[in-house]
């Protein structure tokens, strides 16, 4: 039974919109999520004078007029369940790709992208393969795709490495770098085959005589992560002290509802990592003083104008193919010994920037994005066109 629990923010009026952050429940903790990103979106709506609050796809109630929520008291620091209005924007932030792929998740964002007066942020997570596809589509996006095939077979494999001396294999579905592979031909060597995994913590490295010897441990590793890997050119990425660095952005759309670059942040990779990620050894930077110490200023401006100009045109294609409304996204990018900019991969979930410019601004954005969607919508109903 539903305990009588005070209906927060019942003054809310109609002229600002009423946001809920989705996240799935949890026996243990109430709810998943991060929870620190989760009360400084409820903090920013509330000061921005938006009804902010978590809700459970479970207590999602579409067709009720309040809804069973969670909000934060500052005062004790504790999480507290209340009543709610029904909300005009969902927030997807289910955090794990397995949570979102359960048949009753499935079904609620189905029916969400359907229910008319619900805008619905961050419908899913982004398929590698799928990305790439959409982005090899379109003639202008193209020529910033690394080559990327399906890891189906061996052959598929051989064709890749006699063209590029480095290749990087990446899990369809993968998070945060796990299980990532890279593999490299060193013709010279007596196992001319290098084979980097990326694990939990740190990286496993093997040395293969044949393509077939290299085949077997690749299989036996995408069959312990029971994931389809997509096979892509490596980038010999500009580095600096011998440490290669790429860039991330955070794209996001703005108060008229247009895509624009919030921010770019540098992430150089650890000692002996694949990838540069932090928790790997990475370690954050500027992007404009690595890129000043390789290319000098003048040309620096050039590389980063194109990087947001890049950007702003990926984010247009991938909404476009996707065939639904995205709000955010973030992108990893890389630029090469020469200044060309590579994309590698974007996510519909961005994780929290931890340059407190970028952190501040991405927190705005959403609800500025959501104020603009709001009003456009009351206009429609208003029987004005837009």
């Amino acid at each position: 039974m539903i305990p009588n629990l005070p209906l927060a923010n019942a003054e809310q009026t109609t002229d600002k919109p009423v946001v809920a952050i989705l996240t799935i429940e949890d026996d243990l903790q109430l709810f998943r999520g991060n929870r620190s990103n989760f009360v400084d979106l409820i903090r920013t709506g509330q000061m921005m004078g938006m009804t902010t609050y978590v809700v459970t796809v479970k207590n999602l109630k579409l067709n009720a007029p309040r809804i069973l929520g969670y909000t934060f008291r500052n005062d004790d620091e504790t999480w507290i369940k209340s009543w709610f209005p029904r909300p005009n924007i969902v927030y997807n932030r289910i955090p794990q790709r397995e949570d979102e792929r359960l048949p009753s998740v499935k079904r609620k964002l189905a029916a969400l992208s359907k229910q008319p007066g619900i805008r619905l942020f961050n419908r899913r997570f982004f398929n590698k393969w799928s990305l790439f596809q959409w982005l090899n589509e379109n003639k202008a996006t193209k020529p910033y795709i690394p080559e990327t095939k399906k890891l189906t077979d061996a052959i598929v494999l051989g064709n890749l490495l006699k063209k590029h001396r480095l290749l990087y294999l990446k899990p369809v579905r993968g998070k945060a770098g796990v299980g990532i592979m890279t593999v490299k031909v060193q013709p010279e060597k007596q196992l001319p085959y290098r084979l980097q995994i990326q694990e939990e913590k740190g990286s496993r490295t093997y040395r293969c005589a044949t393509m077939k010897r290299l085949w077997d441990r690749v299989t036996k590793q995408s069959a312990i992560l029971g994931e389809p890997y997509i096979a892509q050119q490596g980038i010999t990425l500009a580095a600096v002290n011998n440490r290669p660095f790429d860039l991330r952005a955070l794209i996001q759309k703005n108060g008229v509802g247009q895509w624009e670059l919030s921010g770019i942040g540098a992430r150089v990779a650890g000692d002996s990592s694949i990838t540069t990620h932090v928790p790997r050894g990475g370690y954050i930077d500027d992007p404009e003083k690595l890129l000043n110490a390789i290319f000098g200023q003048e040309k620096t401006g050039k590389v980063l104008g194109k990087v947001r100009n890049t950007t702003l045109m990926l984010a247009r294609q991938i909404e476009r193919s996707a065939h639904y409304r995205l709000c955010e996204m973030s992108m990893d990018l890389g630029v090469d010994e020469t200044g060309h900019v590579w994309f590698f991969e974007a996510n519909s979930k961005p994780m929290k920037f931890d340059e407190p410019h970028i952190r501040n601004k991405s927190l705005e954005r959403i609800f500025q994005y959501s104020l603009f969607l709001h009003r456009k919508n009351n206009d429609a109903k208003g029987g004005a066109t837009s």
